[in-house]
């Protein structure tokens, strides 16, 4: 990576307290960075700890520690009002797109409700944008008087992708941003995303548990497993050969609509602990068939084994034939 990048996360913990000294620990400690015009996935099963990042991260939670760099400077620290001034370049684009938009609002005012919180100019300067920002999105200006029940799933989402761009932002956050489509409707949305970002040149925080979405739009992907990340590559890398035993496991669930492709098995066993009540040492510790006693001491951390591969297992050095450094 050159220069600063869009956005660093170091360090960031999430715990949800419950009371009598116990918590959800659905972060723990993790480190990414993000540059300009990158799309980087997080990957992982429900309750890995992927949306609760992408929360952290635009400030809708506050972090139980750690630190995330945005341009440079560490939003963390900054009061409320200091903050506010910078939110219209973070946005987000929700899981389920008409529970995103009020409905009691015409799309036209949906989109220039930002443009106006955010003080971008004059009515007409801000009705002209969003006319162009509609037909960015492949709607049209005709969407402009409608109301978010009169639109498809699809158009909605379209709409909640305008709304996310209207204030040129730097970074966008995607809360599986296609898992509530019809399968027919996700590959365009894919396509615009693509699409839009290559013309406008934000990064992207891609969440999902869609990996084939993740295949189409991300350049790298980290994996996570119970809070923490256990790997990262560039994207073609990891699909081609994934070092982690849970990243192994998770690609190998994926189904091509290929029915001549053979997909080679790596299983787990066992139930995933709780983040309650988490294991000592490697959280994949009683799943997994590389496993030895020494696996459950301590928590492997995240090292590099080769150019812009990182991955947190005492044993994947020695199982993917990789010889030290």
């Amino acid at each position: 990576m050159t220069g600063v990048p869009v956005l660093a996360v170091e360090a960031l913990v999430k715990h949800f307290p419950l009371g009598h000294g116990r918590a959800v620990k659905a972060v723990n400690g993790i480190s990414f960075q993000i540059d300009r015009g990158e799309a980087l996935a997080l990957v992982g099963e429900s309750g890995s700890g992927k949306t609760t990042v992408g929360r952290c991260v635009l400030r809708l939670i506050e972090p139980t520690s750690g630190a995330i760099g945005f341009r440079g400077e560490d939003i963390l620290a900054m009061a409320p009002e200091q903050f506010r001034e910078r939110r219209r370049h973070l946005q987000l684009v929700f899981q389920e797109p008409y529970d995103s938009l009020n409905p009691r609002m015409r799309i036209g005012r949906i989109l220039d409700e930002p443009l106006m919180l955010a003080g971008r100019g004059a009515p007409a300067a801000r009705f002209s944008r969003v006319h162009d920002l509609l037909d960015m999105v492949g709607l049209g200006r005709s969407f402009i008087d409608l109301y978010p029940h009169q639109l498809s799933g699809g158009e909605q989402q379209r709409v909640g992708i305008a709304r996310a761009i209207a204030t040129d932002p730097d970074l966008v956050v995607l809360d599986e941003p296609t898992s509530a489509l019809d399968v027919s409707v996700r590959a365009e949305i894919l396509d615009l995303l693509v699409d839009l970002q290559a013309r406008l040149g934000f990064a992207y925080l891609f969440i999902s548990h869609d990996l084939t979405a993740v295949r189409r739009v991300c350049q790298r992907v980290a994996v996570m497993y119970l809070g923490r990340i256990v790997e990262t590559a560039r994207t073609g890398d990891i699909f081609e050969r994934p070092l982690h035993p849970y990243s192994r496991a998770l690609l190998s669930s994926v189904l091509y609509p290929d029915p001549a492709r053979e997909q080679a098995r790596f299983l787990l066993t066992g139930e995933i602990p709780s983040p309650i009540d988490l294991p000592p040492g490697c959280p994949l510790y009683a799943r997994c068939p590389w496993a030895r006693p020494a696996c459950d001491l301590s928590v492997p951390p995240l090292e590099a084994l080769l150019p812009d591969r990182h991955v947190a297992c005492f044993r994947a050095r020695e199982e993917n034939g990789i010889g030290a450094c």
